[in-house]
């Protein structure tokens, strides 16, 4: 993940108080948490940033290159470290679960943070990963706004489900169940109540995709 977030931490953070903010963020948490619905204990966010998903969801650790912004996740109660999801500095076979929140966007390698991922998830462990497609009517916008050098979105790449899909089984995942969210379109007033779709929806602006590591892939199980 790029260094631009250390030097709009703050404005990146109060985004979420905004009605636009806590709308996008209310169907996207939403979305996320009807998936994986047993816990959060052992779980690492990758990415954490100043720590919204992680509070939210009750994951307790975190990761990211940004000081800045692991202050304010470490004042929402998260375990921080600072690092970059190419190289995490744990062991192998040490984690429940790895949230990957908007984040593969923004890692310049995302082939080595996800077998990364692979390597510190243990043999039942789980990857989700929240994405905002390219092809959604969201995806268009944020790349729109990425050509007219937006300070956050001209530093990210976006993707489709499919190329998302096929760079985690490369790294040694296989998607176990997918929900879409975000039905509204850049402009229009949000939903009062989120919709959650099962599946990948092509006009969905953001998905949830649970995958599990397989064994004997990259990242080979050592526990």
């Amino acid at each position: 993940m790029l260094r631009v977030f250390d030097t709009i931490a703050n404005a990146y953070d109060q985004w979420y108080d905004t009605p636009k903010g806590r709308a996008i963020f209310r169907a996207e948490l939403a979305c996320l948490g009807s998936l994986h619905d047993t816990g959060y204990e052992g779980w690492l966010e990758v990415g954490v940033g100043t720590g919204c998903f992680a509070h939210s969801l009750g994951i307790s650790s975190g990761i990211d290159p940004s000081p800045q912004m692991l202050a304010m996740a470490a004042g929402r109660g998260i375990n921080t470290c600072e690092g970059c999801a190419e190289y995490l500095p744990f062991p192998a076979a040490s984690f429940n679960g790895i949230l990957l929140a908007l984040t593969l966007c923004f890692i310049e390698a995302p082939e080595q943070a996800l077998k990364e991922c692979r390597r510190v998830l243990r043999p039942a462990g789980r990857l989700l990963v929240g994405i905002v497609p390219v092809d959604s009517p969201w995806g268009r916008a944020y790349s729109a706004r990425a050509e007219r050098k937006h300070t956050v979105y001209s530093a990210g790449q976006f993707r489709t489900a499919a190329h998302m899909e096929a760079l985690a089984r490369d790294a040694g995942f296989q998607l176990v169940h997918a929900q879409s969210t975000l039905f509204w379109k850049p402009g229009q007033a949000p939903e009062a109540r989120p919709r959650i779709e099962t599946g990948i929806i092509p006009e969905a602006g953001f998905l949830g995709l649970l995958f599990r590591p397989v064994p004997g892939r990259p990242g080979a199980d050592t526990a």
